[in-house]
């Protein structure tokens, strides 16, 4: 497909070549990650960049709107899983897709602030970041069903909304949140 987005190629287009815009454009997109997480779509901008150690006019030098922002974080949230996929592939079945999916929470509570943000439109970025995530964890969840890990059953899509799920519920602490994951991933191994 022609008019097809890679994820990786879509944030290296948008990430500036000189080293120090470089750094600020990271710092931004880690600080608008970490301000989603905590309050939500309705974060302030003005907080993301003091928290990024730079000045508002550089956050709208590198993302003119809030939406550019908001895709520029969900495609390199979704790019990082796909790196985390590729470090952990060497790992044992089980432990590489654990690894994966523990990773794949951190992300599902940054897009759940993103997603509100934008209910209801659809961009050719946030399709192609979901392509790329499904492409990152199948090869993960195949060969840990080949191993007889998980059960064969259950598809990547199925998987990733179980823990989409689990994450879209307010939990009172990360340990708790922890625990539901454990229990739930003790479903999806499979019955010897």
């Amino acid at each position: 497909m022609p008019d097809q987005i890679v994820v990786s190629e879509f944030l290296a287009a948008r990430r500036p070549r000189r080293a120090d815009a470089a750094r600020n454009f990271d710092a931004l997109l880690a600080a608008a990650r970490e301000a989603f997480a905590e309050h939500g779509a309705e974060a302030s901008l003005e907080d993301i960049a003091r928290r990024a150690g730079v000045g508002i006019g550089t956050l709208y030098r590198n993302f003119p709107t809030r939406r550019h922002l908001f895709e520029a974080v969900y495609a390199n949230e979704v790019d990082d899983l796909g790196r985390v996929a590729a470090e952990v592939a060497d790992q044992p079945p089980w432990p590489a897709l654990t690894a994966w999916l523990r990773r794949f929470v951190e992300y599902a509570m940054t897009k759940r602030a993103i997603r509100e943000a934008l209910a209801g439109e659809e961009s050719t970025v946030f399709l192609a970041c979901l392509q790329s995530m499904y492409d990152a964890g199948t090869p993960l969840l195949l060969r840990a069903q080949a191993a007889g890990e998980v059960r064969e059953d259950m598809s990547i899509d199925d998987l990733l909304r179980m823990v989409s799920g689990i994450t879209s519920v307010a939990f009172p602490s990360e340990e708790q949140r922890d625990r539901v994951l454990a229990i739930a991933l003790d479903g999806v191994r499979a019955r010897r």
